[in-house]
């Protein structure tokens, strides 16, 4: 019988590569071979997998390489290779990206695509042409990253709040040692879970309150030690090896502490915790936009920089709190040849980007999600970058992006929805963060965890984050170079490639 298929079906796939499947399971019903075609941006690569069939791949354009337990393959535009079932394989693409044809005997099943088929496509398909959001879905149908896998993959993070991350438990013990009697609950259990609300309830109070909990208990030497001591053990159980975690100093003077002396409680508690846990904790010194302390602040900072502070910030509202308002602190900094990130494009949107970026000069972006703004899409899934959108990506401006923690304030609606998904496929510098781990009930790995299932990324994909907030990190050259290439990529690698 002959049967004329009319079109392909496109699959999504995270990382830009574009699956058109003509004949499978998803098309046109068939079961026992897929045919389709493939084409994969420059540098595409994606997650060792195991396949449970043969497939055989003719090179259309570029170059497709195939590593394997005996080594790499590569194969050029006219040229084909077959893997065989049961063998552990990893494509990418070379520098030009690729074009190509993969066969599988029998046909592949996308993951996430267990409900039967209809009309000769799968729900959620779409027609060639048509615009995809990336989604869970494997060709060569590796299993996503568990939560348990991730959380032993070392990680870097670099947008944390140490006012933001304190254990319940600790704070109903320092507010007792502390005589502090304004908590809503001293039950450890029904106190995080107020936090939790609190940050979820949609106003803006509620959630600043929480933090006026945070910071009264964090008034001592010894709470504060204790609070960065916590912070660095609970980092290195999640398994992140190099962290920054910032605070204000101002905020922490109401018992009579100096600024240097809350600094040092800091880096005492860090120092503690971090021993014998294979992380390493750099300090960022927080200014308050609100506030006319961001020069002295600054100072402070680059006072304690060979001690372990590694840079500055501002933060706090943008709205009527421009970063050129602080300009001084700024230019200061970089005469010292000393690293920033400014808290910008959070909520306040472009212009808060902008002159975070061309008047301040800062390093980084803290948060950075509204330079969405600046990019349109068309209909087939096409962007188009506005001037300072191109520009933050040419110059690898690094954004510490920090999922949960914007869908609480209002950036996105949910996570398949945050801009990161697209930012990351257009290769913005993204880094993956936490922002408050207390209020977002999160941690580093329950980040990754998110937009794996929200957006189908594997092993490469989280490599890629982290690798990019090594890269961004104020740490110098050779440090940063040795924990990518001596932790970070070696780590990975065991995951990837376990049995």
């Amino acid at each position: 019988m002959v049967r004329k298929i009319e079109g392909a079906s496109r699959i999504p796939v995270p990382g830009g590569k574009v699956i058109d499947e003509h004949v499978g399971r998803v098309n046109s019903g068939d079961e026992a071979v897929s045919i389709a075609h493939m084409t994969a941006p420059p540098g595409w690569e994606e997650p060792a997998q195991t396949p449970a069939f043969t497939e055989y791949t003719v090179v259309l354009r570029g170059t497709v390489l195939v590593e394997h337990a005996e080594g790499t393959t590569r194969v050029d535009a006219g040229q084909s290779v077959v893997t065989s079932p049961g063998e552990k394989v990893r494509y990418s693409v070379g520098p030009e990206g690729a074009e190509y044809i993969a066969v599988c005997l029998p046909a592949f099943a996308p993951r996430g695509r267990r409900t039967r088929l209809t009309a000769g496509r799968a729900p959620g398909s779409r027609p060639v042409g048509g615009r995809v959001k990336a989604g869970p879905s494997s060709y060569h149908g590796r299993m996503s990253p568990t939560l348990d896998e991730i959380r032993r993959a070392p990680k870097v993070l670099l947008h944390d709040h140490l006012d933001g991350g304190l254990r319940a438990e600790t704070i109903v013990e320092l507010a007792r040692e502390t005589d502090y009697g304004r908590l809503p609950t001293h039950d450890p259990d029904d106190l995080r879970q107020w936090f939790e609300e609190a940050a979820d309830s949609g106003s803006l109070e509620r959630y600043l309150e929480t933090f006026d909990h945070t910071v009264a208990v964090m008034q001592t030497r010894e709470s504060l030690a204790r609070v960065a001591q916590e912070c660095a053990e609970d980092l290195a159980a999640d398994g992140v090896v190099y962290a920054e975690v910032r605070f204000a100093p101002e905020q922490h003077t109401t018992r009579g502490l100096s600024l240097d002396q809350v600094v040092e409680a800091v880096l005492d508690g860090f120092e503690r915790g971090s021993q014998g846990r294979g992380i390493r904790v750099g300090t960022l010194l927080t200014a308050m936009r609100h506030q006319a302390r961001s020069r002295e602040i600054a100072e402070l900072a680059v006072r304690y920089r060979d001690g372990g502070v590694v840079g500055f910030d501002i933060a706090g509202a943008e709205a009527g709190y421009p970063p050129t308002r602080h300009l001084d602190a700024f230019e200061y900094l970089q005469r010292e040849n000393a690293h920033f990130t400014i808290h910008a494009g959070e909520a306040f949107g472009l212009p808060s980007i902008w002159q975070a970026i061309q008047w301040c000069g800062a390093d980084r972006l803290g948060h950075g999600v509204r330079i969405i703004d600046d990019i349109s899409v068309s209909e087939d899934g096409t962007a188009k970058l506005g001037r300072l959108a191109a520009y933050v990506r040419d110059k690898r401006i690094p954004l510490e992006m920090c999922p949960t923690s914007n869908l609480q304030t209002g950036a996105a609606a949910s996570i398949a929805e945050h801009p990161i998904g697209l930012l990351r496929r257009l290769h913005f510098r993204v880094t993956v963060n936490t922002d408050n781990r207390l209020m977002s009930s999160t941690t580093v790995s329950d980040e990754f965890r998110k937009l794996v299932e929200a957006f189908g990324y594997g092993w490469d994909d989280l490599q890629w984050f982290t690798v990019n907030a090594m890269k961004s990190a104020f740490l110098p050259f050779d440090e940063r170079l040795a924990l990518i290439n001596g932790v970070i990529k070696p780590g990975f690698a065991r995951l990837k490639w376990q049995p």
